[in-house]
């Protein structure tokens, strides 16, 4: 299990050292929380954007809650996967754009370099890289010509940053995995699951659609090693039993599935799952919400899910790990109680941090979640969490 690097990546760097000062605030809590405690709180306002970029949202429609749309430059917002960088700051995937295909045509898909300053209650944006296919890998048509990928080509959930410096995507209008260079260009045709199709992937190819609308890969593990991915659908596959979600194994070096797969169970087949993240060569930790925001939110929680399978019921065993809408906040971080919730519809990122502390980020699902204030654009929160117990 990688600790947090307190070393600064380049001295001098203020965002970097804000951010570092804001992880060692936390760090001296280990061991001292006897339930799930708030060690950490940091906030991106909605209304964020790439400077000097390209206009966004001319397909928006529905309440913005006071958003007034187009934007003038691409909003920095959607969290739907992080990948820790070990110096203090994080790749963070944003999500596809406005919530569907045919509304996020002007969206590049984009990967955020950002780093939380715990101490000011602030995210520092540090850049990031648009994704891109310049080598024609996509076999069908694209948005644009000049092959900058879009939220009407892929609506990419999930990320997983190689040893290597790619990216893993997952996307969810497929469901493939996407492999990028560290620069952001698409390096091979995206990988399809076989028997598994979304509805834009059947819209297109005439196939028939096994797989739910949003239901592709919301979350993604590596394992330990490096040399698998572990990408977990969002929703249920036509014939599997109601609230059964597969998580399949792939082999980076071979290149291809293994073929090895094991089930999630949903509490509630209404629920989804946010995001996954490896723990060790057995467990992961995953995201399992409801759809309700604000006071509609109850379930928001983080479990280990165990590969083992200890009581042969034939699905991974769940442990619950933290309570999303139940940690306790003892200095009353980021000016709320004692009792802190995370009351978004969609949360969709966790990251071990060390064996007692995770981070975990919302999907504010710009401009239209209003979880945190009726009315109000949400903003990108990002909390870290101490933990009771080791997770080793």
């Amino acid at each position: 299990m990688r600790k947090i690097n307190k070393i600064l990546a380049g001295a001098g760097v203020l965002a970097l050292t804000l951010a570092l000062a804001g992880n060692a605030s936390y760090a001296g809590d280990r061991g001292k929380v006897t339930t799930p405690t708030l060690t950490g709180f940091a906030s991106l306002p909605a209304t964020t954007f790439v400077p000097g970029s390209e206009p966004s949202g001319s397909l928006v429609t529905g309440s913005t809650n006071g958003i007034p749309v187009p934007f003038a430059d691409q909003p920095i917002q959607g969290f739907s996967g992080i990948a820790d960088n070990g110096d203090g700051t994080f790749d963070v995937l944003s999500d596809n754009g406005y919530g569907n295909q045919a509304n996020s045509a002007d969206f590049l898909l984009r990967v955020q370099r950002l780093a939380p300053a715990f101490a000011t209650n602030t995210v520092d944006v540090l850049g990031g890289v648009n994704l891109t296919d310049p080598r024609g890998l996509v076999p069908w048509k694209l948005t644009r010509s000049d092959r900058v990928l879009t939220g009407a080509d892929f609506d990419v959930e999930s990320i997983v940053k190689g040893s290597d410096g790619t990216y893993w995507i997952g996307d969810e209008f497929g469901p493939y995995l996407l492999h990028f260079d560290r620069a952001g260009r698409l390096l091979a045709a995206p990988t399809p699951l076989d028997g598994v199709i979304a509805p834009e992937t059947a819209a297109r190819t005439g196939a028939t659609a096994t797989l739910g609308s949003s239901k592709g890969f919301e979350g993604m593990a590596e394992s330990v090693d490096g040399r698998y991915l572990y990408p977990l659908l969002e929703g249920t596959v036509t014939g599997d039993a109601a609230g059964q979600l597969r998580l399949n194994e792939y082999d980076k070096r071979a290149g291809k599935y293994t073929g090895k797969r094991w089930t999630y169970q949903l509490e509630s087949p209404a629920n989804a799952i946010g995001d996954a993240i490896s723990v060790d060569r057995n467990r992961f930790l995953i995201i399992e919400r409801d759809n309700g925001q604000g006071a509609t939110a109850v379930v928001k929680k983080i479990y280990v899910a165990d590969k083992r399978d200890r009581n042969r019921d034939g699905l991974l065993d769940k442990t619950l790990l933290v309570d999303l809408m139940n940690v306790a906040n003892p200095r009353k971080l980021g000016g709320f109680g004692t009792t802190f919730t995370f009351p978004f519809q969609t949360i969709e990122d966790v990251v071990i941090l060390d064996d007692r502390t995770i981070a975990v980020l919302n999907d504010n699902n710009f401009p239209f979640s209003n979880g945190r204030t009726a009315g109000v654009a949400d903003n990108n929160e990002w909390i870290t969490i101490a933990l009771p117990h080791s997770l080793r």
